[in-house]
């Protein structure tokens, strides 16, 4: 764990007690005069340094020892438009894509997504928490929806689209927008509205989930 999310951080003194007192001291065996480094939901950018200055059998107290300006996040920007899929196979990539360095995600009802799947945006923050705290990543991926693909493509007119074609895309330096279909890909309607854009496929016989192409396609173009 890089750091910890703690909206008390910032403070003097800081109690740690319960369950992130066991991770602390059971599990990760911090002793007295350990460092360890907090941040708040509310200003993400600073870095705040604490001190275990007392142990106790069930808390710890913690000295502010410097607070700083350090953020951390991707030197590539990249906005993933991705139709809706099941939100269970989401949120089993949302912390892989967290580490990778997304910045947004907007979610779009495309003809092809079923449309009972939720999403739970609530659940998703948390989930990218947890994913923030172990990979030191000082930023929230941006979560937006859209309600069909022509609403994203005229909003985003710069986007390259990752579809079943012939074009292997080698240079992926100039994307910054990214389309990229649920399970069955888009339909043909979908397909004539963003033919002008672009559209490209990885170099593989195989044929990636919707998931695992996020993920692939993400990888290519931000590491």
């Amino acid at each position: 764990m890089i750091y910890i999310l703690d909206d008390e951080a910032g403070r003097k003194t800081l109690h740690v007690r319960a369950e992130l007192y066991k991770y602390l001291i059971k599990v990760r065996r911090h002793k007295e005069g350990d460092i360890l480094h907090f941040r708040t939901r509310e200003n993400l950018e600073f870095l705040h340094a604490y001190k275990i200055t007392l142990l106790e059998p069930r808390s710890a107290e913690l000295t502010l020892i410097s607070s700083e300006t350090n953020e951390l996040k991707s030197s590539k920007n990249l906005h993933i438009g991705w139709c809706i899929i099941d939100s269970s196979a989401i949120e089993k990539v949302l912390p892989a894509l967290c580490e990778i360095g997304v910045e947004a995600i907007t979610f779009i009802s495309c003809e092809r997504s079923q449309k009972n799947f939720k999403l739970d945006f609530k659940r998703f923050e948390r989930i990218q928490e947890a994913s923030m705290q172990q990979c030191g990543r000082s930023s929230y991926i941006e979560f937006n929806t859209c309600k069909s693909v022509k609403e994203f493509i005229t909003k985003y007119p710069d986007t390259k689209v990752f579809d079943f074609c012939d074009n292997v895309l080698n240079d992926y330096s100039d994307i910054k927008t990214v389309l990229i279909g649920c399970e069955g890909g888009f339909s043909p309607n979908e397909r004539e509205l963003f033919k002008s854009l672009g559209s490209f496929r990885l170099d593989t016989p195989m044929v990636l989930r919707s998931e695992s192409a996020v993920l692939a396609v993400a990888s290519r173009i931000i590491l």
